[in-house]
C-alpha cells in the first residue's frame, strides 16, 4: 500500500515497459558507435525481455533510476556478447556482419557484379543454347526423340525396346539428327530446308 500523499508505484511489468520505452532512443544513440543499428535494437530488445522476465518472476527495483541503470547494464552486456561473437567466436555472425545487403537504400535490388563471372562468355553460351534450341525445332520428330534420349543417357537397347526400333534405325536416325543439328546451329540462317 502506498503511504498517504505519495502516488502508488506502477506494477513492475508496467514500470519496465515505461522505462524501456523512455530510454530506448537515448541508449541506441549513446552506443551507436559499437554496432549497426539493427544489432543495437536486437541487443536492446534482449535486455528488455530479460528485465520483463525478471519482473514477471516477482523481481522488483528500488525506483525508476535503478531500473534504468539495470536496463543499461544488461544492454551493454548484450552488446559485448555480440561484439565478442563478431570478433571470431562465431564465424557465421562475422560473415553476416560484413555481408552487403542486396537491397539498395531505396528498397530496390542492387545490381551486384560477380567478379568471377565472365559476362562475355555467359552471353556467348546463352546465345549458343538459344540457337541450339531453335535449331532443334527443325529436326524430324524421330531425330528429336533419339537425341533427347541420348541426352538423358538412355541406352540404345532400352530405347529400341521401348519404341520397337532396330538398333540400326536408332544409329542412323541419331547420326543424321546430330549432323543436321550441327549444320543448323553452325549456319547464320537457322531456316535451312529439311533435307534428310
Amino acid at each position: 500500500m502506498a503511504a498517504q500523499g505519495q502516488p502508488a508505484r506502477p506494477q513492475p511489468l508496467e514500470e519496465v515497459a515505461r522505462v524501456a520505452h523512455a530510454k530506448r532512443e537515448v541508449l541506441l544513440r549513446a552506443y551507436r558507435h559499437l554496432l549497426r543499428r539493427e544489432d543495437l535494437e536486437d541487443c536492446y530488445s534482449q535486455a528488455t525481455l530479460e528485465l520483463l522476465a525478471y519482473a514477471r518472476r516477482g523481481g522488483t527495483f528500488a525506483d525508476a533510476s535503478h531500473l534504468g541503470n539495470t536496463l543499461e547494464l544488461r544492454y551493454l552486456s548484450r552488446i559485448r556478447d555480440l561484439r565478442r561473437a563478431l570478433a571470431g567466436r562465431s564465424p557465421m555472425q562475422a560473415a553476416l556482419a560484413t555481408a552487403l545487403s542486396l537491397e539498395g537504400p531505396d528498397g530496390h535490388e542492387a545490381a551486384v557484379a560477380d567478379p568471377r563471372a565472365s559476362p562475355e562468355a555467359l552471353v556467348l553460351v546463352r546465345h549458343d543454347l538459344r540457337l541450339l534450341a531453335h535449331s532443334a525445332r527443325a529436326l524430324s520428330p524421330d531425330q528429336r526423340l533419339v537425341l533427347a534420349h541420348q541426352l538423358a543417357n538412355t541406352s540404345c537397347r532400352a530405347f529400341c525396346q521401348q519404341f520397337g526400333w532396330s538398333p540400326e534405325k536408332y544409329r542412323k536416325v541419331a547420326q543424321r539428327g546430330r549432323a543436321r543439328l550441327k549444320r543448323l546451329a553452325s549456319t547464320d540462317d537457322p531456316h535451312v530446308p529439311f533435307g534428310d
